[in-house]
């Protein structure tokens, strides 16, 4: 009779502390699998390797920030790894043609106009958010194909300031740092301290109620998408600068990883719920869980099988303990 009771009060005690202090299992995991991969290969948790993931994590993070904050809405953006793309192409086309602050500023454009769109079709013409992003997504793609044929003889140039903040080190740090932690302070204050922030969150809470405080929810929606549009954008400029060596999907294998390391963060996909900082640990558990599946030599097919499932049980454990009264 005790066991029986016992259970549902570990149960429910581990339900309150991942509801009051969401980072401490998170922390937890990363740490499990960090010592998992030091017993697969000893000798393998040092500095250089901490800077390595921290680096590769770094891209797949900000871009989890696009699906954060449109998480938050009740919304997603789908568009996001397309954009990161555009923006990455177009930077390393134009450079050599006009110079860095034209390429830049024409990357950082087309990723704009794709994020307008999205959030017109979001807060005005009240088209569901998946299908909004996607469908853009899949536009955007298509028009980098085009605009490829126009600009395939011109060659390519990566701006060296994004090479130095990709694949550069300070101090033993990566550089890309140096960019993040900016990114990540404004993200998290934003979300804590402003009326925009604050506007997220109860969107997706009770849109409904939202509207008849007076919110206006088009402008809202508008400016969300463009954010997460520019974020995107920004994104691209930092992986171009890692991977040297543009293409027409660049960015897209990073699409679905973000949303996980959202939903592993434990923002809601339902809206209303979620933590910027969830995400970003969430990005490094999946660049550990990578690392280890490289080094227990998988085929790829059963590594995608047991990368979703981990996935599935982190997401499905963080619901049912979140989620209980």
């Amino acid at each position: 009779m005790n066991g029986r009771v016992e259970k549902p009060r570990l149960t429910a005690a581990a339900g309150q502390l991942v509801r009051d202090h969401p980072l401490i299992p998170l922390v937890a995991l990363l740490f499990m699998l960090s010592g998992v991969l030091e017993l697969l290969r000893p000798g393998i948790i040092n500095p250089f390797w901490l800077g390595n993931t921290v680096k590769f994590a770094t891209p797949l993070a900000m871009l989890a920030a696009c699906q954060v904050l449109t998480m938050l809405t009740a919304g997603i953006d789908l568009s996001a790894g397309a954009v990161a793309t555009v923006s990455a192409f177009v930077v390393a086309t134009v450079t050599p043609l006009f110079g860095v602050p034209a390429g830049v500023g024409v990357a950082l454009g087309a990723a704009l106009v794709v994020g307008l769109l999205n959030g017109f079709g979001v807060g005005v013409a009240r088209v569901h958010p998946l299908i909004m992003t996607l469908g853009t997504g899949l536009v955007a793609t298509g028009c980098l194909q085009v605009y490829q044929r126009f600009v395939i003889a011109t060659g390519t140039e990566i701006p060296h300031f994004l090479e130095w903040l990709g694949t550069g080190r300070s101090f033993g740090i990566p550089n890309g740092l140096f960019l993040f932690v900016p990114f990540s302070i404004l993200v998290l204050a934003g979300l804590r301290f402003t009326g925009f922030g604050r506007l997220l969150f109860a969107f997706g809470s009770n849109e409904h109620a939202s509207r008849l405080s007076g919110a206006r929810c088009w402008q809202v929606y508008l400016a969300l998408y463009a954010l997460s549009a520019l974020i995107a954008g920004v994104t691209g400029l930092l992986y171009i600068g890692m991977i040297r060596a543009p293409s027409l999907s660049l960015a897209n294998p990073l699409l679905l990883p973000s949303v996980a390391a959202a939903v592993i963060g434990g923002t809601s996909i339902f809206g209303g719920r979620g933590s910027y900082a969830g995400a970003v640990i969430g990005a490094l558990i999946l660049t550990v869980l990578g690392t280890m599946l490289t080094l227990l030599q998988m085929p790829e097919g059963a590594r995608r099988v047991l990368f979703g499932l981990i996935i599935l049980t982190v997401t499905a454990l963080h619901a049912r303990f979140t989620e209980q009264n």
